[in-house]
Parts: structure tokens; sequence; C-alpha cells
């Protein structure tokens, strides 16, 4: 069996301030000047929304021309792009209104406040056939906790060091807090409706989870896998190798449902891995790579990046069969050097203050605006 690369597209949000680190909100006029661009709740981050591409380098070029546009627009206001995914200098202490007669604003603030205050990237991957939507699904529901132990940049809360590589996982209100492992499309229609007559949901975008079937017309016209836990990815071409590594393994499951679907490969029941998936993300959100996970195949221990780097030698001889084995190189060197937040964790434990590694960060991330893609690239191109 052969199927093309899938379509692919991102729902970046980034936080704005000062070249100090200092958070900034300007989303509301942004947002009106610029194209592109739209506003979330608290005006201290916005958001861009990339249009679906399967090629790899044209989409790193869709994620870029937004910032850049946004980056001079910033430049002329002495602001620039901040790294990271909570307020790291912010004040979590006060929500502050993008648009104050939004009465949907207002519902969250008072319901959430500024746990919702973060930045983060959402991937969404193009699938249309139900039966692999939802196999798809319950794969990276399983192995989310992996690409968050990859994109942990949210060690710093209020200016302080909270304990944790993802604050934003762990402070973000999952909701409903308890989502099965949907068994079909009909098992996820029946339950959408039971959470929205219940209240649980608000409407159908309040599905606030790890990985969620994404469409035009939810619970019933569904077109794509929408990955939402990944913290904020400042550089792209890593963004784009997390991406890489998700839609190897979904092309694995294409291949082969019966080893890679964890409704037929795993010892472990629905509920059982429905937990497991939770239980492993909010590890990966305390120690990332260094985390004590349980693999969903066995319920076995196995640490992050030792599951990260099995997986990758696993997907190498696909990755080469579609040429995209430079655009997973990244990966490399974050198992080796640590994610985001590992990196300032150890800048910080070293002695440099956070105001310092958050400057640092966002001149990093100016930089990494400018690096260019790999020679050899992939397009849409078929297995085998």
């Amino acid at each position: 069996m052969s199927h093309p690369l899938l379509l692919k597209g991102f729902e970046v949000e980034l936080f704005t301030g000062r070249a100090d680190g200092t958070v900034v909100g300007v989303a509301e006029q942004a947002a009106a000047q610029l194209e592109g661009f739209v506003t979330e709740p608290d005006h201290r981050n916005l958001e861009y929304i990339t249009p679906p591409d399967a090629d790899y380098a044209r989409q790193l070029e869709l994620l870029l021309e937004p910032r850049r546009r946004l980056r001079r627009w910033l430049g002329e206001r002495s602001l620039t792009l901040l790294p990271g995914s909570t307020l790291s200098l912010g004040d979590s202490h006060r929500f502050e209104r993008s648009d104050p007669s939004n009465p949907y604003h207002g519902y969250i603030e008072a319901t959430y406040g500024t746990r919702v205050v973060t930045a983060s990237v959402h991937i969404n991957l193009g699938l249309t056939e139900m039966g692999a939507l939802f196999a798809g699904c319950r794969l990276l529901r399983c192995e989310g906790a992996l690409l968050l132990a990859l994109s942990a940049s949210s060690p710093f809360l209020d200016g302080v060091v909270t304990g944790a590589h993802s604050q934003r996982w762990l402070q973000f209100p999952l909701t409903p807090p308890t989502v099965p492992l949907f068994l079909d499309h009909q098992h996820y229609i029946h339950w959408m409706d039971a959470q929205l007559a219940a209240g649980a949901m608000r409407n159908v975008r309040h599905l606030w989870t790890s990985v969620r079937p994404n469409g035009e017309n939810r619970p019933h016209d569904l077109n794509r896998l929408e990955i939402r836990i990944c913290d904020l990815i400042s550089h792209p071409r890593q963004l784009l190798a997390v991406t890489v590594f998700a839609e190897l393994r979904l092309l694995q499951l294409l291949e082969n449902p019966q080893t890679h679907d964890p409704l037929r490969a795993s010892r472990l029941g629905p509920d059982q891995l429905a937990e497991l998936a939770d239980s492993n993300d909010r590890a990966a959100a305390r120690q990332s790579l260094r985390a004590t996970l349980n693999d969903w195949r066995t319920g076995e221990e196995i640490e992050a990046g030792a599951w990260i780097q099995r997986e990758l030698e696993q997907v190498a001889p696909l990755a080469a069969r579609l040429g995209l084995s430079p655009w997973l190189e990244p990966l490399g060197a974050i198992l080796r050097q640590g994610n985001e937040a590992m990196r300032w964790l150890e800048r910080h434990d070293a002695g440099v203050p956070l105001g310092e590694i958050m400057a640092d960060g966002a001149t990093a991330m100016q930089l990494a605006e400018v690096e260019p893609a790999p020679r050899n690239t992939a397009a849409s191109h078929p297995l085998g």
C-alpha cells in the first residue's frame, strides 16, 4: 500500500514584548494592521495559521513569511517576538483582554483566568478516511508525550523557575478533564453530543486535549488530525522536524495498522491506554526528555529520550525513501543538547539571570528565521 505525504498546516501562537524579555501586549493592533493575524483573549499573544501544503520546503516559507512581516511591524515599535510558552517574565496574576466587549473572552477570563495565556503550536495533518483518522488520533494520543518532550519550552513563570519543563501543559485547563480513546467516528460523535448536552463543553471547539479530530463541521465532517500538545517551538526547522516525526509515525500506521494502532497492537484496553497517555503527558511536562514514561504497547517503563531514539531508528528507512531524512536532522541535536527548556534551565543553574536567558532566546529566535532549508527536499511523494 502507498500513501502520499499528508497535507499539513500550523497554528502558531506567539508572545510579543521587548528585547529584554518583558512581555508587552499588542495583539489587537497587530491583527488590525497585518493580514493573517488574529487575537487571543489576552492581548499579550497572537496567532497566525499556515495554509495546508504537503511540501516541507513550502511549509517552511509559509511559517516564516508572516513572522517576518510581524517582526518588521514590531521593530517599528521597539518590540520583538519572545520564545517560550508561558509568561516567563510576565504577570500571570492579571488578565489583559484583547477585546473587552467580546463575551467569549469574558467567559474565558472568568472561567480559566491566565491559565490559558500560553503560546504553543498546533500541528494539523490531513486524513480524510475516518478509520485512518481515528487510528491516527489513537497513535498520536498515546505518543503525544514524546512530542511534548521534544518541544518543552516553558520552565519559567512570573520570573521564577516552576520546577517543570512545560509549565504550559501543567497549567492549561484540559477540557473535559477526561477524554476517552475514540474507537471510531460514531464513538466520537456520541461522546461529543453527550459532553455538549451536559455542559462539559461550551461548543464543538471546546475540546482542549492533546490530540483531536478536526474539520469544518465537527463532529460530523472531519478532514485532519490536530496535535495540540506541543509547546511553542521557536526554531522553524525544529518544528518541521517534529512534524516529520509525527507524519512518519502516521505513514507507518497507514502501511501497517495491525502493528501501530494501539487498539490492535497494545496489551492494554482503551480506558487503560487513555489513562496511560494522560499520565505520560504529565510526566513529560515535568521532565521532558528525561521523563520516565510507559510504553503503550506493553505498559513497560522507558525514558522519553530513549523511546524517541528507538522510534527514529524505526522510521529512518521510510524517511530515506521519501527524501525526508534531512528534515529530521534537528531532532538529533535536541536529543543530544536538550530541548529549549532544558538548555535554559542548565544556564539558569549556572547562574545566568532569567532575563538574560530570555533576551538571548529572543535573539536566537530571530536568527533561526534566516536559516536555509535542506537541499534534499521532499514534495508530495508516494511511498514505495
